[in-house]
């Protein structure tokens, strides 16, 4: 019920006070989600910066090491590449072209020990009737690049599930089921996370690694939105269910 006398009076309508209740602190959650993305993003990228400086380590060297202390590492590493094994990664875009990211496996020297390298971009077949034909790689390489380690679990419609014969097209890199192709289960013979080439290598197709696909800066821009359409949403309530800007304006006529 309206509140009597002449100051603010409040006259509440249901529908829009539970939906101002919902869609607030909703609007609010966003800002916030957005602005954490902010951080990790920029935390990502600072990362990246100071471990591009480092010399590059031998993958050798890093096998038994967490997940904590490679991601984006500089590596070298040498070996064979197998020629008719390998994995295409779907539905990646490059300069505005749907393709494929080539996985291949890697050989290590000396040993049984292989590694799943990605080799960079190429164009599909934009009527997806046939495989794109990949540049093969013969004989002993030595490539730069850096360890990859996905910054969480990939977001699957349904579960993936590796067909038959090569290549394999997958649509995410689930190392836990990708790994058994590259050897043994358990056998230590295989790296538990993919390398990314660097530009100019044996083997290099088109290679453009985006550490982070939105700036820190731009996520802060989504949550200002976020935040700037929670106060709007606000203040149509209070306007919707109040007499304040009748006051508001009565004052300022007092005044004039």
């Amino acid at each position: 019920m309206p509140a009597g006398g002449t100051g603010l009076i409040w006259s509440l309508d249901w529908r829009t006070t539970v939906f101002t209740l919902v869609l607030v602190p909703l609007m609010f959650g966003l800002g916030l989600w957005q602005l954490q993305r902010a951080d990790e993003k920029a935390v990502l990228a600072t990362s990246w910066e100071k471990r591009q400086s480092q010399a590059p380590v031998p993958l050798q060297q890093l096998w038994e090491e967490p997940a904590s202390a490679l991601a984006y590492v500089p590596v070298i590493l040498s070996g064979q590449f197998e020629q008719d094994r390998y994995f295409l990664l779907d539905n990646r875009i490059y300069d505005g072209r749907v393709g494929y990211e080539v996985l291949g496996i890697l050989q290590l020297d000396g040993g049984h020990r292989r590694v799943l390298v990605n080799r960079g971009w190429i164009a599909g077949d934009p009527a997806r009737l046939v495989l794109p034909a990949v540049p093969r790689v013969s004989g002993r390489v030595q490539i730069l690049g850096h360890v990859y380690v996905a910054p969480g679990t990939p977001y699957m419609l349904t579960e993936q599930q590796l067909g038959d014969g090569w290549p394999k097209v997958v649509q995410a890199v689930e190392m836990e089921k990708i790994l058994p192709a590259l050897g043994e289960p358990g056998d230590g013979q295989a790296f538990p996370y993919s390398v990314r080439i660097a530009a100019g290598q044996p083997g290099a197709l088109s290679v453009d690694w985006q550490v982070v696909n939105v700036s820190p800066q731009k996520h802060q821009a989504y949550a200002a939105q976020w935040f700037s359409m929670a106060a709007v949403l606000l203040l149509f309530f209070i306007f919707r269910s109040s007499n304040l800007w009748q006051l508001i304006t009565r004052s300022g006529s007092d005044r004039s």
